[in-house]
């Protein structure tokens, strides 16, 4: 059985794995500092495996050598930009691309995309149009779905421990399989076997692509295979009733439904955010839930806000534009976890950062999760503090690192919205605290998380 950290790493591993292995190898030099191999055939793995994840690696990597780094994953040449103006610097044509649902749909196999710069663009903008539109039609649901959980919460003494990340998953998966498959799809059983195959898909995916553990384990294999089979049967089966039927609530898949997209670009968009922004949307309300438990100021003040422009009021999606104190929370959020710590693009052409030639086809990884701790951007950045984003120079640099503004991410903008409501509909009526005070240790995969359960606490307002 293989070492424990290498299943702490692989699933990262697998994403850069996975973009290699579509495209033909580069062992051009660059003259970019960083590690030579360690191993003539897996490179610098053998480093990655003992730092820890990869995240960690190229925090390392990054403190040895500078904003601009290199290593070796395999026989194959990997760059990595550490800083925010490094990444500014940064040219790439795939501008269209989202890095997260590129390296997503090549570890689930889907193989559709590739059309022209146009052709990619026009899909792009359906897709986060398709968020949108089951956003502002699925308000009410989020609404009451939240409300539900508040009940539930009320009803528990004050000495009740809360499993937090259990209770995040719970509600995100709810509102998330109704926002992109619609009322329809009530049935308690399909709903529960819908839940199961998604947990096992996304618990599974990357696990054994460099080592061959999967095919190694053929009774995990046959389940993955079966989960992702019934994942996506169930969607076939609602993408055809969508397609056939006269809804009154418009979902996510009716969207792509009358887009012009084919059969196949339609089930792998709808696995993709069913997968991606049910986790995002969960380790967001998780992390948010849990640094308002570390910061009993913080809370304070978003109560305050909270309070303010709601009144007794039930929040609205107008009245959301103007918690501006909630969105530099969630901000913050995003920045302390370490949300999405690495992100990959391929370099098409020749390109050049700095003093440095980056060569065609050379795998570039945008090292988020160390921009996002980088001192000389964010002051003391192990702090939780909301306020480095109430001046205009931090949201800046959180626009073009693609965690606001026009490069926001669907599945992160879904996120934002969810937890917003949820927050602000928990803090009318609740304090929120944890149960021990101290931290949690993180655990960096495509979405971080925490390695341990994160419990809370809560006390009645009123």
């Amino acid at each position: 059985m293989l070492d424990f950290a290498i299943f702490a790493v692989t699933f990262l591993l697998a994403l850069v794995g996975a973009v290699l292995y579509l495209y033909p190898a580069s062992r051009q030099a660059s003259g970019i500092p960083g590690l030579t191999p360690t191993e003539e055939k897996d490179g610098n793995l053998p480093d990655i495996v003992n730092s820890g994840s990869l995240h960690e690696f190229l925090v390392n990597l990054h403190e040895r050598y500078g904003p601009v780094v290199s290593f070796w994953f395999g026989r194959r040449l990997v760059v990595s930009l550490g800083t925010a103006d490094i990444l500014k610097q940064h040219f790439n044509p795939n501008k269209t691309s989202d890095p997260f649902e590129t390296m997503l749909k090549s570890l689930l196999g889907y193989q559709s995309g590739g059309g022209s710069v146009g052709e990619d663009h026009v899909r792009r903008r359906l897709y986060g149009d398709a968020v949108a539109a089951a956003l502002q039609n699925h308000f009410p649901l989020l609404l009451q779905l939240s409300e539900e959980l508040l009940d539930k919460w009320l009803s528990y003494p004050e000495t009740q421990h809360i499993p937090l990340s259990q209770h995040m998953l719970g509600f995100a998966l709810k509102f998330v399989t109704r926002m992109v498959l619609g009322s329809t799809f009530e049935d308690e059983q399909e709903v529960i076997q819908f839940q199961k195959s998604h947990g096992t898909v996304w618990s599974e995916i990357g696990k054994g692509f460099l080592d061959g553990s999967l095919d190694k384990n053929t009774t995990r294999k046959k389940q993955y295979q079966e989960a992702l089979m019934q994942l996506e049967s169930t969607l076939k089966k609602i993408i055809k009733e969508r397609k056939g039927g006269n809804f009154s609530q418009h979902t996510f898949i009716d969207s792509l439904v009358q887009g012009n997209l084919n059969e196949q670009q339609i089930l792998e968009d709808s696995v993709v955010f069913s997968l991606a922004g049910c986790i995002i949307t969960a380790r967001l309300c998780t992390w948010a839930i849990h640094f308002l438990t570390s910061s009993g100021e913080v809370q304070k003040k978003l109560y305050q806000e909270i309070d303010q422009v709601l009144g007794k009021g039930p929040i609205t999606s107008e009245k959301i534009e103007q918690l501006s104190y909630c969105r530099q929370v969630l901000f913050e959020t995003v920045r302390t976890a370490k949300l999405t710590p690495v992100s990959a693009r391929l370099q098409d052409t020749e390109g050049k950062v700095g003093p440095f030639v980056i060569p065609k086809e050379t795998l570039i990884l945008y090292a988020l999760g160390v921009v996002l701790q980088d001192p000389s951007t964010w002051p003391l950045p192990h702090r939780f503090d909301p306020d480095r984003f109430a001046d205009e120079p931090g949201m800046k640099v959180f626009a073009s690192l693609g965690f606001s503004g026009t490069w926001e991410c669907p599945e992160l903008r879904c996120a934002y919205l969810v937890t917003t409501v949820l927050v602000s509909v928990l803090l009318k009526r609740l304090r929120l605290l944890a149960v021990e005070r101290r931290g949690f240790e993180m655990k960096y995969e495509l979405v971080t998380s925490s390695r341990e359960e994160a419990w809370i606490t809560v006390s009645k307002r009123h």
